[in-house]
């Protein structure tokens, strides 16, 4: 008996120890829930006390700094302001938590408005801040976890938009069971609002109250890396970008622009399912958003270098001998080059507007280099798109309307064409595009617009750019029996778009193709060595981008009556080259002059100008037309070239000797016989001539009255 009192006294003990020490861990949970409810209540009181002495610190800041700036705002009864960033980064939370610090500065930029104007909310309700001036730009294929919720900066062309949505800002709700209203609350897309009626003390069953809720404005933008600044070989990136109230159709397709915002990211259930793992979207929340100037950036010494390099009266020579530096010879290419990186004046006349681009064709034989040509474009031009024939259609060219996965809506998507508005865009394999993709860029090459009308869109996109196309002849090689339309697989109204026509040819010259076999060896021992042009490629490519961008010359002398004339026979001659003349060829010939005016820095188109860009369309429309009657149209045009018209001589002077190489075996030429060859051929040649830059260039001297080719 006394054994089993004392094995249920053990039980008992034991069994009220466990019960003790059960209660006592309940108690020790309880009061550490307790001490955390406290220390998170103290924190939260902590941070509103701190969130209070912000508003209190930005107010005075804001009244210190940016009056003058809240009287102008409202004044144009805007809704935000520019806050610079140097003048934010004394503040530790706009470092640490910009989106939190920014919702106060709006809070505070908001009471001094109102205080300001006391009936201004009724015109807008909160004013916000747009951080503008941050330091560093971030390039979108850097953008990394060590950027998650800070503000970064980034640039970049503008490729998709969105229509425009109302989302949530302040709702309130109404309980179903007792028809409370409740609220309003901040929603946040991240964290659902804990909703509890404060009559019924239901906790379920609300419903929106529509009519006393705050909506935002909100639309989405896609931007990709600006062209050119893409590593060879990579795929160009893309970022999505949340625009909110006054940002809402800045920018459209082909705009570059520079984005201000906070890098944030957003649980995606569509990743999540691709990837069977968790993987968050990433997204810039913008704060600013500014278009970008197409412009380098310069220095005061490059202008000089540049004004200075102007000043050369043999400028237009060294620039054009500074194109290409690894491709010999193919002068007038290398003019026309030039010349659509440069372009002429764009018109506007009430809604008419005059394209003052230049469109260029290079049609010719195979291993021509014509698609290296396109390839040092996209190198060299501050802003240029590459595309192929075969491998782009009709709206991979224009714009495409595609549906967005997330807002489940049609949107805008712009092309090669777009997304090189103001720069120039490269299509190699022009011929092997369809016939109908090739009608889809009509617009584009003349209007420089783009209209879509699909899918409930209907819009216009900007297309301000040079094209620059590379085909090949039907044959493959060019036959000069036969007329530039029998050559070509191209339309006429195609055609008529391009405002020089280059074709080059693959003839054997023993004396040229020496040359070009001495050219080639000298690149593969020494390399492209950019010091052996005449102007560096750094240089050349700002020199460009200054005079496309600064210079604006206009026409002071025109001399209408020459090319009235020289459009006459133009289209007499067209009817049997096969080449299309128009009257866009006239506006072909002004932005030319224009174009070699800008090359000269100069603020007026003069005669000289004209002349050149008379000398280059003849060129280009003679060297296309067929062997039997070139000689003869040259001998027609010939008074319509510049008196001094040193390549025309050069010409002839190169097609005698390839004459007497071929009959005689001898590379020389007697003086006084080649200037009666040029009296046949209505030219005068002077003693000057053979003095001038152009003769020494092209590699010929004179001895005893002899002139020869050097080695």
């Amino acid at each position: 008996m006394q054994r089993r009192r004392t094995e249920e006294n053990e039980f008992n003990f034991d069994g009220s120890d466990s019960d003790s020490i059960i209660l006592g861990s309940e108690l020790h949970t309880l009061a550490s829930i307790v001490n955390d409810d406290r220390s998170i209540e103290v924190n939260n009181q902590n941070e509103n006390l701190e969130d209070i002495d912000l508003l209190n610190e930005l107010l005075t800041f804001v009244n210190s700094n940016y009056s003058r700036v809240i009287r102008n705002m409202a004044a144009k009864n805007l809704e935000s302001i520019e806050i610079d960033y140097r003048d934010l980064i004394r503040f530790d939370l706009f470092i640490e938590q910009p989106e939190k610090f920014l919702d106060i500065l709006s809070e505070s930029l908001t009471k001094v408005t109102n205080q300001y104007f006391p009936s201004y909310y009724q015109i807008k309700s909160k004013i916000y801040p747009r951080v503008v001036n941050v330091p560093v730009v971030d390039e979108l294929r850097g953008l990394r976890n060590v950027h998650l919720n800070k503000m970064v900066r980034v640039q970049g062309v503008v490729t998709r938009r969105s229509g425009v949505f109302n989302l949530f800002s302040l709702v309130k709700y109404i309980c179903n069971k007792c028809k409370a209203s409740i609220g309003p609350f901040y929603h946040n897309s991240r964290t659902a609002p804990s909703i509890k009626c404060v009559e019924c003390q239901s906790s379920s069953s609300f419903t929106v109250d529509v009519t006393e809720t705050v909506y935002r404005d909100f639309q989405k933008i896609t931007i990709q890396e600006i062209p050119g600044t893409v590593p060879p070989g990579s795929l160009p990136r893309s970022k999505e970008i949340y625009l909110f109230n006054d940002l809402i159709d800045f920018s459209k397709p082909g705009d570059e622009v520079d984005v201000c915002g906070i890098y944030k990211n957003d649980f995606s259930p569509y990743l999540n399912l691709k990837n069977n793992f968790p993987v968050f979207s990433t997204m810039i929340i913008a704060s600013s958003v500014s278009k970008k100037i197409n412009k380098m950036e310069m220095t005061n010494e490059d202008v000089k270098e540049i004004i200075e390099l102007s000043k050369d009266s043999n400028i237009l020579e060294r620039l054009i001998n500074s194109v290409c530096p690894s491709i010999h010879g193919h002068k007038n290419i290398k003019t026309s080059i030039l010349l659509a990186m440069v372009g002429g004046n764009s018109k506007q006349n009430n809604s008419l507007r005059i394209r003052g681009d230049i469109n260029v064709l290079l049609l010719g034989d195979p291993s021509m280099a014509k698609s290296q040509f396109l390839r040092y474009i996209n190198v060299i031009s501050h802003r240029a798109v590459m595309a192929t024939g075969q491998g782009s259609s009709g709206v991979g060219l224009t714009a495409s309307v595609r549906r967005d996965p997330m807002l489940k809506e049609w949107t805008l998507e712009g092309g090669a064409l777009v997304l090189a508005d103001q720069g120039i865009c490269c299509i190699d394999e022009f011929d092997k595009m369809n016939e109908i993709d090739r009608t889809s860029i009509h617009e584009a090459m003349e209007q420089q617009s783009i209209s879509i009308s699909k899918a409930g869109i209907v819009a216009s996109l900007h297309a301000r750019c040079s094209v620059v196309a590379a085909a090949n002849p039907i044959k493959g090689k060019y036959n000069s029996a036969l007329s530039f339309s029998q050559n070509v697989n191209l339309s006429d109204p195609i055609l008529s778009r391009f405002d020089l026509l280059c074709v080059v040819k693959d003839n054997i010259d023993e004396i040229e193709d020496s040359k070009i076999a001495d050219f080639i060896i000298k690149n593969h021992k020494m390399g492209n060595n950019e010091e052996e042009t005449d102007i560096n490629q750094d240089l050349l490519k700002k020199y460009i981008l200054y005079a496309k961008n600064n210079i604006v010359p206009i026409i002071a002398s025109f001399d209408i009556k020459k090319i009235t004339r020289l459009y006459s026979d133009l289209r007499k001659e067209s009817l049997h080259s096969g080449i299309p003349i128009t009257a866009r060829h006239i506006e072909s010939i002004v932005r030319i002059s224009e174009a070699f005016a800008k090359l000269r820095m100069s603020s007026t188109v003069s005669k000289t100008d004209i002349n050149s860009a008379i000398d280059i369309t003849l060129n280009t429309f003679l060297s296309a037309q067929k062997y039997s009657i070139a000689k003869t149209l040259r001998k027609k045009f010939a008074k319509y070239f510049e008196e001094n018209n040193e390549d025309l001589i050069i010409y002839l002077l190169k097609k005698m000797i390839t004459e007497k190489v071929t009959v005689t075996g001898e590379g020389s030429i007697n003086v006084n016989e080649f200037i009666q060859y040029c009296k046949f051929n209505e030219v005068i040649v002077t003693d000057n001539f053979y003095k001038s830059d152009t003769f020494i260039k092209s590699g010929y001297q004179i001895e005893n009255n002899v002139i020869i080719k050097r080695n």
